[in-house]
């Protein structure tokens, strides 16, 4: 069963995170943002085709983690006083889950993909 990927729209984007997301060559939003410590993550996803992808990069350049994953449900942004993050959730007919994308003050990544 086909289900909707829902997105907030750029302007809630920018309102979370203080930046405007780009669209890469594909039409995919992308947005990059940075933790305290010099680390990066690269954050895209594609409504229409229910995917995302996260590349974390460390301070020095270096590749930590590079996630794809399709079926995508839910897509939201968190922003608080000390902490900033992402959260998507997914539906893929067997499995469901959600994969936490902290950016603030430290990167983290958590995922969870467990059968229904």
């Amino acid at each position: 069963m086909y289900r909707e990927f829902l997105t907030p729209d750029d302007e809630e984007i920018y309102e979370a995170t203080g930046q405007w997301p780009d669209a890469d060559e594909s039409g995919a939003r992308v947005l990059t943002l940075h933790d305290e410590a010099g680390q990066s993550v690269s954050f895209s996803y594609d409504a229409v085709g229910r995917s995302v992808r996260i590349r974390w990069v460390n301070d020095q350049g270096v590749e930590m983690l590079d996630v794809f994953r399709e079926g995508a449900t839910r897509l939201s942004f968190n922003s608080g006083n000390s902490a900033r993050g992402i959260s998507i959730d997914f539906h893929t007919g067997e499995c469901a889950g959600t994969l936490e994308i902290q950016v603030t003050p430290r990167i983290s990544v958590s995922d969870r993909l467990l059968f229904q």
